[in-house]
C-alpha cells in the first residue's frame, strides 16, 4: 500500500537580514573629540610656528559663530513674537511669566552672591603681574543711559543688520502684543510667523550638527593665539570663574530642583546635556536657544509654556555672563587698579547683575554687561582691556551656565505650578536630539489657581 502523498512543506521564510551595525558617533563624543584636537592642533601651531595651521583654525572657528549669528536676528525676533502670542493658549498666562522673570532674578541673585564670596576669599588680581597700564578701553560699553535709550529703535531695519538683539526682542514684544490684540485678524501674520520659526530652526540644527568641527577651530584658536603663558597669568581669575560656575551649575541648580522643583536632579542634567554641551562650545544662549527649548520639552515642561521661558531666557537669563562674570571681574579690576570697593559698590554689583542682565542679550561674550558694571561701579572702563584675551576660554564656561539656568526655571515653576509631565521627566536621557524628536501636539496647559 503506497504512503499517501504528503502536502508539501511550506518554504521557510527568509531569514531577517542582520541588522547592520550601528557606527554613529554619538554628538557629545564628537564635541569631545572636536575639543581634543582643537587643543591638539592649537598646540602645535603655536609650537611649531605653522601659520597656515593657525589660520585654517581661525577661519573655521569664525565661519561657525558667523553662520550661528546669521540666523540670530530672525530666530530672536519671531522666537518672541511666537513666544508671546503662544500664552493665549495657556490658561493664568500672567502668573507663569510673572513667576518666571521672578525664577530668573532669584536664581541671578544666588549667582552673583558666590561670584561675590569667591571673589573676596580667592583676591584673583593680586600676583598676576598685571597693572593698569595693560588695560584699554574696550569699542563697546555700556552705560545704564545707552541701556535704557537703546532699547527703542532709531527704525525698523538697523536692529537686524547691526545685530541689536535688545532692539529686536523690543519690536518682537510689540508685534506680539498687538497681534495679540487683534485676534483673528493677526491669524495669517502668526501663521507665516511660526513657518519662519520652524524653518530657521530647521535650518539651525545644520549648523548645529557642525559643532564639532565649529569646536575644533574655536579651541584651536585660542590655544595657538594666546597659548598656556596666557593662561597662567589669569590662573586664579580663570579657576574662580570655573568653580563659580561649577558651584551654581552642579550645587545651586540641583539643590533647586531637589528642594523647591522636588524632583531628581540628576534627571535634570540627563535631558538637559545636549543643550549644555553645545552652549559651552558654542558660547551663544540664542545660537543653543533651539536645542534648549527642545530638551526643556523632552524635561516635560508643556511646550506652549517653554516656547515662552526659553526665548525670553536665552535673551535675558544669563547666571554665568551677567552674574558670576562681571561681579569677579570687577573685583579683579579694583585690585589692578587699586580701587577699594565698599559695601555700597558690592550691592552696586548685585543691582546691575540682577537688573541689567538683559544687557549681554545672549551672545558670544559680555563685554556689554561688564562695562556696565564698571561704570556703575566708576571703575576704570580701560580694565575691559585686561580680561579680553582671556574672554573666550571664560565664555565656554559661562555661557553653559547661562544655559542650564534657562532649562532650569521652566522645570521649577512647571512643577510648582502642577503641569510639569513628570514621567517625562523621570524618562529623560542624555541622548541627542533630533529635529521630529520632540513635536508633541499642542493643547491648552491648565495652571492650578
Amino acid at each position: 500500500m503506497s504512503a499517501s502523498p504528503q502536502a508539501p512543506a511550506p518554504s521557510p521564510a527568509p531569514a531577517p537580514a542582520p541588522a547592520r551595525a550601528s557606527l554613529k558617533f554619538p554628538f557629545w563624543a564628537q564635541i569631545v573629540a572636536g575639543l581634543a584636537l582643537g587643543v591638539l592642533f592649537g598646540w602645535i601651531a603655536r609650537s611649531q610656528d605653522i601659520s597656515w595651521l593657525g589660520t585654517t583654525l581661525e577661519k573655521t572657528g569664525d565661519l561657525f559663530v558667523q553662520l550661528l549669528k546669521l540666523a540670530i536676528a530672525p530666530l530672536v525676533f519671531f522666537a518672541i513674537l511666537v513666544s508671546i502670542t503662544n500664552l493665549r493658549k495657556v490658561n493664568n498666562a500672567a502668573r507663569l511669566a510673572t513667576r518666571t522673570l521672578l525664577w530668573f532674578m532669584i536664581t541671578s541673585l544666588i549667582a552673583v552672591g558666590i561670584g561675590i564670596a569667591i571673589g573676596l576669599l580667592t583676591d584673583p588680581g593680586a600676583g598676576t603681574g598685571l597693572t593698569a597700564a595693560d588695560g584699554k578701553e574696550p569699542k563697546k560699553t555700556g552705560s545704564w543711559i545707552d541701556f535704557l535709550t537703546g532699547i527703542v529703535p532709531t527704525d525698523i531695519i538697523t536692529p537686524f543688520t547691526e545685530l541689536k538683539v535688545l532692539q529686536i526682542v523690543f519690536l518682537a514684544v510689540v508685534a506680539g502684543i498687538a497681534a495679540l490684540q487683534l485676534g483673528a485678524k493677526a491669524k495669517p501674520v502668526l501663521d507665516l510667523a511660526e513657518s519662519a520659526l520652524e524653518l530657521l530652526q530647521k535650518a539651525l540644527w545644520w549648523v548645529i550638527r557642525l559643532a564639532p568641527i565649529g569646536t575644533i577651530g574655536l579651541i584651536g584658536t585660542a590655544i595657538a593665539t594666546y597659548g598656556w603663558d596666557l593662561i597662567g597669568k589669569y590662573a586664579t581669575f580663570t579657576a574662580d570663574i570655573y568653580i563659580g560656575c561649577a558651584l551654581v551649575l552642579f550645587g545651586v541648580y540641583p539643590l533647586l530642583l531637589a528642594t523647591v522643583a522636588k524632583v531628581n536632579p540628576v534627571q535634570f542634567f540627563k535631558g538637559a546635556w545636549p543643550a549644555i554641551q553645545l552652549a559651552f562650545v558654542s558660547r551663544s544662549s540664542v545660537g543653543t536657544m533651539p536645542v534648549t527649548q527642545k530638551v526643556t520639552e523632552r524635561l516635560g515642561v508643556p511646550k506652549e509654556y517653554a516656547s515662552f521661558a526659553v526665548p525670553f531666557g536665552a535673551t535675558t537669563k544669563m547666571d554665568g555672563c551677567a552674574a558670576i562674570y562681571p561681579a569677579l571681574a570687577a573685583i579683579f579690576i579694583a585690585q589692578i587698579f587699586d580701587v577699594q570697593l565698599g559695601i555700597k559698590e558690592y550691592l552696586l554689583i548685585v543691582f546691575v547683575s540682577v537688573i541689567g542682565s538683559a544687557a549681554t542679550a545672549g551672545l558670544t561674550g559680555a563685554t556689554v554687561m561688564l562695562t556696565l558694571t564698571l561704570s556703575t561701579l566708576g571703575l576704570p572702563l580701560a580694565g575691559v582691556g585686561l580680561l579680553m584675551a582671556i574672554d573666550p576660554i571664560l565664555d565656554m564656561m559661562r555661557t553653559a551656565t547661562n544655559v542650564a539656568g534657562q532649562a532650569l526655571v521652566p522645570v521649577i515653576v512647571s512643577a510648582r505650578e502642577g503641569i510639569l509631565d513628570k514621567d517625562a521627566y523621570a524618562n529623560a536621557s542624555a541622548s541627542p536630539l533630533d529635529e521630529e524628536e520632540t513635536r508633541t501636539p499642542e493643547h491648552p496647559v491648565a495652571v492650578a489657581a
